[in-house]
């Protein structure tokens, strides 16, 4: 889950290890058997490749995952993942942001060109994350300032743009951008004075600014939106519930997982497919969600404590996990493909 603290950039870039994508020949299988992604030395990779679930991507063709942990040697205690862009580019940050002492430090990785962090945080922040980013090299998120004030940002072509939504009130003011697609059409959400979350859409390129509000909602966050326009997200009833949306113009969809106390949507691709996670008792499971059916989501070091939060248009799944030591743990999940019969 994306906590609510900030991020803060510098110029290094830290090396990590390496991984590559499988050419598009690679990617199906001839034979009933995984087609194992072809990494690199020294990529933390768990093995054997782990079928989690079978997700069903066409008429005969199943796909099964296989993760790769991704933690930034400057903090490997600490990262989470929150976006991939159709490049393979990944939206993140380290640092809990528990403490002065253990800020927020947003980065965008490149794992399938040499696996290059570079830093990215506001200038003059305290704490920053980067929370998403499109193919046209716009990131957006949001950061934290002295004051505990939270704003959103876009960065693009090396220029930062601070950003406060209208209603933005209280002892310290809430803005969070948490998605952006190729249109420059972001959403996030801010809190008012009596801390309550209201999403909203924000065009970064003339500024027009339009509130998003799902019936029944007493607190709304709008997570991600993809090139269609259709906006993913997740919000609390009256009853203090939380469940997921996916709005499509003017269709409403309501997502919520059988049996789980919450499901929080952070990510969809221009398929629709939506990803999250939900909670059931005191575990928490990435899910990948398409009309209306859901699969579960583990990563083999972090069962039961795996959260996807970014999908991209092959498939491509980012997220964090907590591991047995208690650290949190960035990932990638590619799908492996297998041709099953017409």
């Amino acid at each position: 889950m994306r906590a609510p603290t900030a991020i803060n950039v510098g110029s290094k870039r830290t090396p990590h290890r390496r991984c590559r994508r499988l050419g598009a020949a690679s990617v199906l299988a001839a034979l009933a058997g995984v087609t194992i992604l072809a990494l690199p030395a020294g990529a933390q990779v768990h093995n054997p490749p782990l079928a989690v679930n079978v997700v069903s991507v066409s008429p005969g063709i199943t796909a099964t995952y296989q993760f790769t942990t991704l933690d930034n040697h400057a903090d490997p205690t600490f990262n989470q993942l929150l976006g991939i862009n159709d490049l393979g580019t990944i939206a993140g940050y380290f640092g809990s942001g528990a403490s002065a002492s253990h800020p927020n430090k947003g980065y965008t990785l490149a794992p399938y060109s040499g696996m290059t962090y570079t830093n990215e945080n506001y200038p003059g922040s305290v704490q920053t994350q980067v929370t998403g980013l499109n193919d046209m090299g716009k990131t957006v998120g949001f950061y934290v300032n002295a004051a505990g004030d939270n704003f959103g940002f876009w960065l693009k072509d090396g220029r930062f743009s601070s950003y406060s939504a209208p209603g933005a009130a209280g002892k310290t003011k809430t803005t969070q951008l948490l998605g952006v697609n190729n249109e420059g059409m972001a959403v996030g959400f801010y809190n008012d004075a009596s801390g309550n979350a209201h999403a909203f859409e924000l065009d970064t390129k003339t500024g027009a600014y339009r509130p998003l509000t799902i019936p029944g909602g007493v607190q709304t966050t709008a997570s991600a939106i993809n090139d269609n326009g259709d906006v993913a997200g997740f919000y609390v009833d009256s009853k203090m519930v939380t469940k997921s949306f996916l709005l499509r113009g003017s269709s409403l969809q309501i997502l919520s997982v059988p049996g789980a106390s919450a499901t929080q949507a952070f990510g969809v691709n221009d398929s629709d497919q939506v990803v999250g996670q939900y909670t059931v008792g005191k575990s928490t499971f990435g899910f990948i969600e398409q009309n209306g059916h859901f699969t579960r989501i583990n990563d083999p070091y972090g069962p039961g404590a795996t959260t996807v939060n970014g999908i991209n248009n092959l498939g491509d799944i980012v997220g964090f996990y907590t591991d047995a030591a208690g650290n949190t743990d960035g990932f990638v999940a590619q799908p492996v493909y297998l041709r099953t019969g017409a």
